[in-house]
């Protein structure tokens, strides 16, 4: 019994496909953040457009550690791709919040299971912490981008948007995991692929 509680092959490889498609579409996002504006609402974004993967990746997760290996794989790959190692320490642990709101329900709550997204997505709030306490390190790396640029996100950004934008993140995270359930239920149940 207690071997089926351990991962396998089959699980990873269930993390690794879940999160190369939102690995994907997080990054065709975050390329639309060259406009200002939208790199203010790639909290926005992600979390409603990555919900209809996510919500398909939670049928598959039967055992502890899934979702936490996707998070941290997500907040790695937004730290190499120029955004800030904070996405992969908040991903990890929301990552691993997000695993026990999940077991809660038994690896089944649709409910739960929308929480628990809107939580772990909350590593796209982190990469912002480089503009929020720090904009002239965080910058010093991006001066291809224009002062104008770098004026206007630094101007939308300020401190006081830290908790704003956490809050837009995870109520666009709910907002895509409920997307995500509802097309899960429409389409992928009915044609018995989730």
């Amino acid at each position: 019994m207690e071997n089926n509680n351990r991962l396998n092959a089959k699980d990873l490889i269930n993390v690794g496909i879940y999160t190369a498609i939102c690995a994907v579409i997080c990054c065709a996002i975050a390329m639309t953040g060259v406009i200002p504006i939208m790199m203010v609402l790639l909290v926005v974004f992600v979390p409603i457009f990555t919900g209809i993967p996510y919500m398909m990746f939670l049928t598959k997760v039967k055992k502890f550690g899934m979702i936490l290996i996707l998070n941290a794989l997500m907040g790695a790959l937004m730290w190499v791709t120029g955004m800030s190692y904070y996405a992969l320490i908040v991903g990890t642990i929301s990552g691993l919040i997000a695993e026990f709101i999940y077991r809660a329900g038994n690896y089944k709550s649709k409910k739960l299971g929308v929480i628990a997204y809107a939580i772990s997505g909350i590593y796209c709030w982190a990469n912002y912490f480089g503009i929020f306490f720090n904009a002239e390190a965080y910058f010093s790396t991006r001066q291809n981008f224009g002062q104008e640029y770098i004026d206007a996100v630094t101007g939308m950004l300020p401190v006081w948007m830290c908790p704003v934008l956490l809050v837009a993140d995870i109520v666009c995270g709910l907002i895509g995991g409920w997307i995500g359930s509802k097309v899960l239920k429409k389409h992928f149940e009915k044609a018995g692929i989730a």
